[in-house]
């Protein structure tokens, strides 16, 4: 395909004003040219002769759906290489892999935002304009890298040639001079192994060995031991004159699945919920507290209605009822004859007053994803709904390495980076604090042996530092004395590997490690009952975002928020259900909060929210909304129902200058508020 940019875009959408909105995004926001198609064969028919340079294809359509459509397209070779952007109302984490193995080069939800679709859509054409490399790419690359290090084996072998030359025969050994061999020797052993010289690596090791033992005994070598060193210099020299590698065993970048991938641009996620509920009075009360945190609820109080809609508008997700005015089992039935037809199927959430083993097993064969017995607790309700429709795009695993040797350094990178995996590279063991304050990695991977320190010392000074108490440590390097081994990673590190090593075996070891420090970070930072962060982080985040907010000259809102005689709640309910109140506002603040927003649980039935970028009147007035919401929410416990609310006081950087006085000023506000009656919020600037 032509390196040119984005210019024409042909829009398949049987919705009529979903097609005029994306018509007026492109061509007036983008400056596009645009054609509008409104099904699968329209689209078949308008593309040869259209010639676009991107297809905007929504999934589920009548008659031909988006998937048989982009199948049609790829079998004519006049449209077989332009590329697809799936559009749809429902995109869920699990599914992407699907729609993407279609042959889509992504997917962006509805509803979208009209003055962005444009930028999405030219960042996806960038990123398939100057593709990840393919697995051909990064054989070749690594194979330049492998002539390369080719070309730098002969000044490898000066360098350690000429400082075996400058070792004294006679007096005092030089310990720095056998350092200095013993770290040459270390970096060739590992560097050869790595890039196929099986043979030049043995020799360096052996090297390795032997000034090792040097440095620790603090002895000239004697006659024997020189004899044996100038013998493997003279085989290292012949080696690289006339070199036979092996089979690289790093040259081959298995397809891994190391765990969290790169996040992929989606658009606002789909909110609509369709509830098939006959019952008046249960419908209406779910509708509503559905709706506190966020989505958009359609009831039916019958099938028809149901079917006609969902054939229109899929939504996010189906709550079915089982029992209804067609019958007994009419819910599943329906529901069975759903999912049969479509290719991707809707998440069905079912409710019935049955709750025995037969009706559940049906409602799982019919295609039910859960299944809850009335009276319905909405938290965990909301719950399911939350794991059903909420795109949560795995974030990407980010390694720092400490390596000096650029070439090496190159060759793990492109493996770690084919896999997904964010690499950061740093030559000397003086710039790893400072990268990892800004890279945040999950784990470090560097050799035992450094110019500058040891990895076993710099091991021990990352561990000093609280921050990075969960940060995984994993050595890489071609010693292989197991004592050795045991003694580095007594210092704080994780594991050890040795090179050369098989890419696959790199990956799978880091990202088992990368897996476990996350967990051991989530229940360092993250608060147990509500996943919210916990006190010291929240405050640690409001240290950070203060500092980037005068930097940046910028607007910051905090609020503190606590729950109105919670202590009631407990004495009267019991903490089960006090614990169940907390949950509720947690959810609630996650959903109506932005992903940018920072929130926490302060303590106890106290929470915290950092709001980047915004005033103070619209703090107040998003924080009043939640209230408001928060207040009508059903609270249950044995049957019996009861509303919470919750007072919370604001303030606002600037004029507030550190956190102490941001918390100081949200506290006082607080307890005004509690003061004033409960149930509200107050600003204080």
């Amino acid at each position: 395909m032509a390196d040119h940019s984005l210019q024409r875009i042909l829009v398949v959408e049987d919705e009529p004003d979903i097609r005029a909105v994306a018509k007026l995004a492109l061509e007036v926001v983008g400056h596009f040219t645009v054609k509008l198609c409104s099904s699968g064969p329209e689209a078949l028919k308008a593309a040869p002769s259209f010639t676009p340079d991107l297809i905007l294809l929504d999934v589920m359509m009548p008659g031909m759906d988006g998937p048989s459509t982009l199948r049609k397209l790829r079998a004519n070779p006049a449209t077989a290489k332009i590329p697809v952007v799936f559009l749809t109302a429902r995109v869920q984490a699990g599914e992407m892999p699907k729609y993407l193995s279609l042959g889509a080069l992504d997917v962006i939800a509805k509803p979208f935002d009209p003055m962005t679709l444009a930028t999405t859509l030219n960042t996806l054409w960038g990123r398939q304009q100057r593709p990840l490399p393919t697995d051909g790419a990064v054989q070749d690359q690594l194979q330049t890298l492998h002539q390369t290090y080719l070309s730098q084996l002969p000044g490898k072998l000066t360098a350690i040639h000429d400082t075996w030359r400058g070792l004294g025969h006679h007096g005092p050994p030089d310990i720095q001079t056998l350092k200095s061999l013993h770290l040459l020797s270390h970096s060739l052993a590992g560097s050869s192994a790595t890039f196929g010289f099986t043979e030049l690596g043995e020799l360096g090791h052996k090297l390795e060995m032997i000034f090792d033992k040097l440095v620790h005994s603090g002895q000239l070598p004697s006659p024997q031991q020189r004899s044996q060193i100038d013998g493997w210099i003279k085989a290292l020299r012949q080696g690289i004159e006339q070199p036979a590698p092996t089979k690289n065993p790093s040259a081959v970048v298995p397809e891994a699945e190391p765990g969290p991938a790169a996040a992929v641009p989606l658009e606002k996620p789909n909110r609509l919920v369709f509830l098939v509920e006959d019952d008046a009075l249960l419908g209406k009360h779910l509708t509503e507290q559905i709706a506190y945190f966020g989505y958009q609820v359609r009831r039916f109080a019958d099938l028809s209605g149901f079917k006609e809609a969902i054939a229109a508008t899929p939504p996010a997700a189906v709550i079915m009822d089982i029992m209804l005015p067609e019958g007994s089992l009419a819910g599943i039935d329906s529901i069975a004859e759903l999912q049969h037809h479509r290719e991707l199927p809707v998440p069905v959430i079912f409710l019935s007053a049955r709750g025995d083993l037969t009706t559940r097993l049906k409602a799982f064969h019919a295609g039910g994803y859960a299944y809850f017995t009335k009276p319905v607790e909405i938290s965990d309700l909301i719950d399911k709904l939350d794991t059903l429709t909420t795109i949560q795009p795995p974030e990407p695993y980010r390694v720092l390495m400490v390596e000096d040797d650029p070439l090496l350094a190159s060759h793990y990178t492109l493996i770690l980076r084919q896999a997904g995996i964010i690499t950061s590279i740093v030559s000397s063991p003086a710039q790893v604090i400072q990268s990892m304050i800004e890279l945040r990695p999950d784990l470090v991977l560097m050799d035992v042996y450094m110019p500058e320190c040891s990895g076993a010392e710099l091991a021990a000074v990352i561990r000093q530092q609280e921050a990075y108490v969960g940060t995984a440590i994993v050595f890489l390097s071609s010693e292989t004395n197991l004592n050795k081994q045991l003694e580095a990673m007594r210092w704080g590190a994780d594991d050890f590997l040795t090179k050369p090593i098989q890419p696959g075996h790199l990956i799978a070891s880091l990202t088992t490690r990368m897996q476990r420090a996350r967990s051991l970070r989530s229940f360092m930072v993250n608060d147990s009952l509500t996943g919210l962060l916990n006190h010291g982080r929240i405050k640690e985040r409001l240290g950070t975002e203060i500092a980037r907010t005068r930097r940046h000259k910028n607007t910051l809102a905090f609020a503190l928020i606590d729950i109105d005689y919670f202590k009631s709640v407990n004495d009267t309910y019991g903490h089960l259900v006090g614990d169940r109140v907390i949950k509720s506002l947690a959810r609630l603040l996650r959903q109506r909060l932005r992903q940018s927003d920072i929130i926490g649980r302060y303590g106890g039935e106290e929470f915290a929210a950092i709001l980047p970028g915004t005033d103070g009147h619209a703090a107040l007035k998003l924080m009043d909304e939640i209230r408001a919401s928060f207040a009508k929410l059903s609270q249950r416990s044995n049957g019996h129902e009861f509303a919470v609310s919750f007072s919370a006081g604001i303030s606002v950087c600037p004029p507030c200058e550190n956190p102490d006085t941001v918390t100081d000023t949200a506290d006082t506000a607080l307890y005004a508020a509690k003061r004033q009656g409960r149930n509200r919020v107050v600003l204080v600037q």
